[in-house]
């Protein structure tokens, strides 16, 4: 089996560290879920069962070095997971410096990106001081300057954050994904959608063409205005804890599907994950670029279902999912025994 097994709880106890059920962003606020652009600006903070979730664009929680670790191991292994076209060059100094200011707004303890000299080195470009306490780094950098940093831009900043990062570039009224860094892609790939447009990436996915989610979400994003930010989620199902069901790795994880319906009801709800993205949509102020950033948490059912609210809206959204959207979702083999499992607990 290729299941990966998270720790086994005892006692009762919860498998997942508790910040993580904590900070859970449960995706399902109605009783039904449906495509949509469910896009509301960013920041508020989302009060839940558990706890709270949604007050920082880059969040980092307890498994912040086991995911930058992951993300290093994967893009060794292949690096067509990481492409920046050369036309793209300021967005991902752009979306470096982003992302490094929302690291220091939200966790000022630990980051901190200070501006040095206003026109830099010779009177050109500014420089800064950027500190990152959780992985000892303390750099001086020239904005631009490529021989100023360890890697380049996009891909030093993605080691130290824990979202995806796709860089949308505008042109002619059409948004391209040009750029990027996706280690945790739930079954798409990053590097066969590089260069794509925004409506062929989203291509496969049922009913969001006929009822217009694609082309009003499409909209939406060309209208953005620099630093705006806006926020939406999405949802699936996983089997093990593994981000990485990028479909380069099908033959990994998809007998999964087929396995987990073989596992005693025990090793389903430590197996069975509901898996929450959090996307994050930025119009960068000085490249024009829109920045996409896809945040993945994961919730076994053992703990999702520790949550009563939680526990009856699950089971009743997974039931009731039109056919296709499961079968797109990939869920359509186990979905049923799913919503059952949740439905009984605790009772397995």
């Amino acid at each position: 089996m290729t299941i990966t097994h998270p720790p086994t709880a005892t006692d009762g106890a919860t498998i997942s560290a508790p910040d993580l059920v904590a900070g859970f962003p449960f995706p399902f606020p109605n009783e039904i879920y449906r495509y949509s652009t469910n896009v509301e600006p960013a920041r508020g903070a989302v009060p839940t069962p558990a706890g709270q979730w949604g007050t920082a664009v880059v969040d980092v929680d307890s498994e912040y070095g086991a995911e930058l670790a992951e993300r290093a191991a994967i893009l060794e292994r292949d690096p067509s997971r990481s492409a920046v076209l050369p036309h793209m060059d300021v967005a991902a100094w752009d979306a470096m410096l982003c992302l490094m200011r929302e690291l220091a707004l939200s966790r000022p303890e630990s980051f901190g990106l200070e501006l040095l000299d206003p026109t830099g080195p010779g009177g050109a470009r500014p420089s800064y001081r950027w500190r990152n306490d959780l992985l000892a780094i303390d750099h001086v950098f020239t904005l631009g300057d490529a021989t100023s940093l360890p890697a380049p831009p996009l891909a030093w900043i993605a080691g130290q954050v824990q979202e995806d990062i796709v860089l949308l570039d505008q042109r002619d009224g059409v948004l391209h994904g040009d750029a990027g860094v996706v280690t945790f892609a739930a079954d798409w790939s990053f590097g066969f959608d590089v260069g794509m447009t925004f409506l062929e990436i989203h291509g496969p996915v049922p009913r969001i063409h006929a009822e217009g989610v694609i082309t009003r979400a499409h909209e939406f994003l060309l209208n953005l205005q620099p630093n705006e930010t806006y926020r939406r989620t999405n949802w699936t199902l996983t089997i093990g804890r593994r981000l990485d069901v990028s479909t380069e790795l099908y033959p990994e994880w998809g007998p999964d599907r087929e396995m987990v319906q073989t596992l005693d009801d025990d090793a389903f709800g430590r197996l069975v994950h509901l898996r929450t993205e959090v996307q994050h949509l930025i119009r960068l102020p000085e490249s024009g670029a829109v920045m996409f950033l896809i945040r993945s948490y994961m919730l076994p059912f053992a703990d999702l279902a520790r949550v009563e609210p939680w526990r009856a809206r699950a089971a009743h959204v997974i039931a009731e999912l039109p056919e296709d959207m499961a079968d797109y979702k990939g869920i359509a083999k186990y979905r049923h025994r799913a919503a059952a499992w949740l439905r009984e607990f605790p009772h397995h």
